[in-house]
């Protein structure tokens, strides 16, 4: 299972690598409206942490004309994400657009997988939207499993359906498990099956704690004080 960072907090981003976690990351405008930074400075740095490998890292189109989603509008801005790796040598294989679900969006991912450009389908509340996605040819598709806990949904059971749809069919679209809130959503991903969990920086975080974890280091600090030779050694 793979994780992704679920921020356009580049130091977060840093931290998050420097554990050995994360596989990729995701944003929107809401988290890089948060940095309160140039966009194209934060899509320059976060590119620039994931150049020597294979890192998926989605940029979100916003796709609008005359107040609508227009699938041309979203292939333009695409297409602009592109542009911009390219003139700043940075490794356009890494971008991932991330699209609204949508006919419109799902007309832009068709679009944008046949010019080898890889797309994240986002906003998915149903198993029948995942699967017009997997068939436009989405890459990845992100069920948002918070949003529907909130309003009395099983937001993971929606993943489950979606996971045994790819099975049944061997579609090529992976799951990105998002709107992750807490460290349970992770266990019940990796249960299901699912490619991937998108995760904020403070959930991450947490993955790792455990009060009986605590305690048992507490107690062996406590030993560790009892060691005659403790400081002389590791010199």
């Amino acid at each position: 299972m793979k994780f992704f960072i679920d921020t356009a907090n580049v130091e977060e981003i840093k931290t998050a690598l420097s554990w050995g976690l994360i596989d990729g990351v995701t944003t929107n405008p809401t988290l890089i409206s948060k940095t309160k930074r140039p966009f194209l400075d934060v899509v320059k740095d976060i590119f620039s942490l994931g150049e020597e490998k294979d890192f998926p890292i989605s940029l979100e189109v916003i796709g609008m004309k005359n107040g609508k989603l227009d699938s041309e509008t979203m292939v333009k801005e695409a297409l602009f994400f592109v542009d911009f790796l390219k003139k700043n040598d940075l490794n356009v294989n890494n971008l991932v657009v991330k699209i609204p679900m949508s006919l419109e969006g799902l007309k832009a991912v068709k679009i944008l997988s046949e010019k080898g450009i890889k797309t994240n389908v986002t906003l998915v509340f149903s198993p029948n939207q995942a699967l017009l996605a997997m068939k436009a040819g989405a890459t990845f598709i992100s069920p948002f499993v918070g949003r529907l806990d909130d309003i009395g949904h099983d937001g993971m059971r929606l993943v489950e359906e979606i996971v045994n749809i790819i099975e049944n069919y061997g579609f090529e679209s992976e799951v990105i498990v998002s709107s992750v809130r807490h460290p349970k959503h992770v266990l019940e991903a990796a249960l299901i099956g699912a490619h991937i969990a998108t995760i904020p920086f403070g959930v991450l975080e947490k993955l790792s704690k455990h009060p009986l974890t605590d305690i048992g280091l507490e107690r062996f600090l406590k030993d560790w004080e009892n060691v005659p030779d403790k400081d002389e050694l590791f010199k």
